[in-house]
C-alpha cells in the first residue's frame, strides 16, 4: 500500500519514498486510532499525513525519552537540533533526519504555514520543564502548540468546501479535543512522568491535588474527589468536541469518512473511560477492537459513498491567496 500511496501523491524521488515510508511505519505502530482513521483517506492525501504525524511522534519522543537515555539538557539540545534540522529543511529541501525530510517536502507541496511548526516545537520544549497548569487558561495555551497546530496543519492536505478560515477554528478544535482525550486517558501514566496535564483549578474544585493523585496510583486505591474531577475534565472534553463537529462539513467530501471515523474513534475513549467509571489512575481505557473494527467499516462504507456521488468541488486555492471579495 506504501507504494501506492506515494504513486498517488506524486513522490517519485526514491529517497523521499524511503522517507516518507519511515513515517508512514511510525503512524503504523504508534497511533493506531489515528492510523486506522487515515487508511479512509484517498490515496493521494495519505502520505502527507503519516509525515506529519512521523514528525510529530519523533519530536514527542525526544521530549517524553521513556527510556530515560537522556539528562533534561541533553533532551533540550536534541530538541533545538530537530528545530535546526526542520528549519534547514523547509528552506533547502535537506535534512538530517529522515521525519524532518518528508515533512519539509509535505510542507512545501501543500502550502502549510512554517509558524505553526515554531509554535509546535515551542509547545514541546514546554514539556521539559513544565509540570503541571495551574488553569485550563494556561493548558489552553500550550495545546495552542500541541494540539491546535496538528488540525491547521492538517486542513491544507485534506481541503475544504469553504475558505480555509473558516474551518481553521473547527479544526484547530478538533486537534483540541483529540489530545484533551490523550490527557484524560493517560493521566496515571504522565504522572509517572512527574506530569500532571489537568488543570490544577478543574481539580482543586473538586478537592483534589498532585498528593492525593499521587496517592491513588501509588496503592490503587480510589477516592470519590477523584472520579468527581475526571468526570468534569470529560464534560470540558466533550464541549470541545461539539466545537469540533460542524468543522467535518467543511472538509472535502472524500476526506470526511477518515476525520468522521477519528471523531468517532477518539470519542470512543471517552465512553470507555466512562464505562470503566474512571479508573484510569490504575488502567488504560482503550476503545475495543471489535468496536474500532465496526467504525472504521462504517467509515470504509461512507468513503464509497463519497465516491459514488460527485463531490462539491474544493474551495478555489486562488481565492485562498487573494482572499474572498477581492476580485
Amino acid at each position: 500500500m506504501t507504494r501506492r500511496e506515494l504513486d498517488a501523491a506524486g513522490i517519485t524521488d526514491p529517497g523521499l519514498r524511503t522517507d516518507y515510508g519511515v513515517c508512514r511505519r511510525l503512524n503504523a505502530r504508534h497511533g493506531r486510532t489515528y492510523f486506522l482513521a487515515t487508511r479512509l483517506l484517498p490515496l493521494e492525501r495519505r502520505s502527507a499525513v503519516h509525515a506529519l504525524y512521523g514528525f510529530a511522534r519523533w519530536a514527542d519522543d525526544i521530549v517524553d525519552d521513556l527510556d530515560r537515555r537522556l539528562a533534561p539538557d541533553e533532551r533540550d539540545l536534541t530538541l533545538k537540533r530537530l528545530e535546526g534540522d526542520l528549519a534547514h529543511a523547509l528552506r533547502t529541501g535537506g535534512g538530517a533526519e529522515p521525519v524532518v525530510r518528508a515533512v519539509a517536502d509535505t510542507a512545501g507541496r501543500h502550502g502549510i504555514e512554517v509558524d505553526l511548526f515554531a509554535d509546535f516545537l515551542a509547545s514541546m520544549r514546554d514539556d521539559l520543564t513544565v509540570t503541571d497548569y495551574p488553569t485550563y487558561a494556561d493548558l489552553r495555551a500550550y495545546m495552542h502548540g500541541s494540539a491546535a497546530v496538528i488540525g491547521l496543519q492538517m486542513l491544507p492536505v485534506l481541503g475544504t468546501v469553504v475558505p480555509r478560515a473558516e474551518a481553521a477554528p473547527h479544526a484547530a478544535a478538533l486537534g483540541v479535543a483529540f489530545q484533551l482525550t490523550n490527557f484524560l486517558r493517560d493521566v496515571g501514566e504522565d504522572l509517572d512522568r512527574g506530569r500532571v496535564y489537568l488543570p490544577a483549578d478543574l481539580l482543586a474544585a473538586h478537592g483534589v491535588d498532585r498528593p492525593l493523585l499521587e496517592w491513588s496510583r501509588r496503592s490503587g486505591r480510589r477516592d470519590p474527589r477523584i472520579r468527581a474531577a475526571l468526570v468534569a475534565a470529560e464534560a470540558l472534553t466533550r464541549d470541545v468536541y461539539r466545537t469540533a463537529e460542524p468543522g467535518i462539513a467543511m472538509l472535502d467530501p472524500r476526506v470526511r469518512p477518515c476525520i468522521r471515523t477519528a471523531f468517532t474513534l477518539y470519542g470512543g475513549i471517552l465512553d470507555a473511560i466512562a464505562r470503566h467509571d474512571y479508573t484510569v489512575l490504575h488502567h488504560r481505557a482503550v476503545v475495543p477492537r471489535r468496536r474500532r473494527a465496526a467504525t472504521a467499516a462504517a467509515g470504509a462504507l461512507r468513503v464509497a459513498r463519497a465516491r459514488w456521488h460527485a463531490a462539491p468541488a474544493a474551495y478555489p486555492a486562488a481565492l485562498e491567496r487573494k482572499g474572498p471579495g477581492r476580485g
